[in-house]
């Protein structure tokens, strides 16, 4: 009688985890039916719709590198920019489209002699769209908070630019570099693991999608200028484990 029992109960422990697994499969498949865009290299182009993932790039090299000679600005997927061959660095993320959304690089995972100390992020192969490059560390800071705007027209890629609120929510830890941005000294990034130096990206969207519905992100933020996501964030990381950094 007790080995039916425990045979029953083993049955009914392989069914339910049985059971579980194709409800985490068909979760899986319910988050993938939602993303309607099905292209995951940057340099290609999108037509997405609010929901959807959307996979762009920041490379990350010398500002004069992302241009040739005196000539125009080209996107990091041009060729004739040769970027690998300079030693440039790549970073690929996938966003939900009009969701606000914090970006973490670690600075540790950079080589910062062959980066050149600018990055500009860009998506796209017939528009081609980049942002300027803008300079996230020199020999003595490394700035920590930026805010990227990704702007589309009936849900095309137009044009990715930064914006800067100022300093008024640098984190703690943080000075105030020409007036406008929240940066780190270089000589404090070592501590903590580095963590004090990494680069966050506060990510919003403006414009319409294919739909032609609007997309409010940026508009969001930019009610809300006075805080920073990296810092809040960062507040609250500080908040948790602060009370038990003694125990360690």
């Amino acid at each position: 009688m007790d080995e039916e029992i425990f045979a029953t109960s083993k049955m009914r422990k392989a069914d339910f985890v049985k059971r579980v697994v194709v409800i985490a499969v068909m979760a899986m498949f319910v988050a993938d039916a939602a993303d309607t865009n099905d292209v995951y290299s940057p340099c290609l182009d999108a037509k997405v719709q609010r929901g959807d993932g959307f996979t762009f790039g920041i490379a990350f090299s010398g500002k004069q590198f992302f241009s040739q000679g005196n000539g125009p600005q080209l996107s990091p997927c041009d060729r004739r920019l040769d970027l690998a061959s300079k030693g440039a660095q790549l970073a690929v993320f996938r966003p939900k489209v009009d969701e606000i959304s914090l970006l973490t690089i670690n600075r540790t995972t950079l080589d910062l002699g062959k980066t050149g100390g600018y990055m500009v992020a860009f998506a796209g192969q017939k528009y081609a769209a980049r942002s300027p490059p803008v300079m996230f560390v020199d020999n003595s800071h490394t700035i920590t908070s930026f805010t990227l705007v990704l702007e589309f027209q009936e849900g095309t890629l137009q044009n990715l630019y930064w914006k800067s609120f100022g300093c008024d929510a640098c984190s703690n830890g943080s000075i105030c570099l020409n007036k406008q941005d929240c940066a780190v000294p270089n000589a404090q990034c070592q501590k903590n693991g580095g963590n004090a130096c990494n680069v966050g990206i506060q990510l919003t969207f403006s414009g319409t999608d294919k739909n032609l519905d609007v997309l409010n992100s940026w508009y969001e933020v930019q009610n809300l200028r006075q805080y920073s996501l990296y810092g809040l964030f960062s507040n609250l990381r500080d908040s948790i484990t602060g009370p038990y950094d003694k125990l360690f």
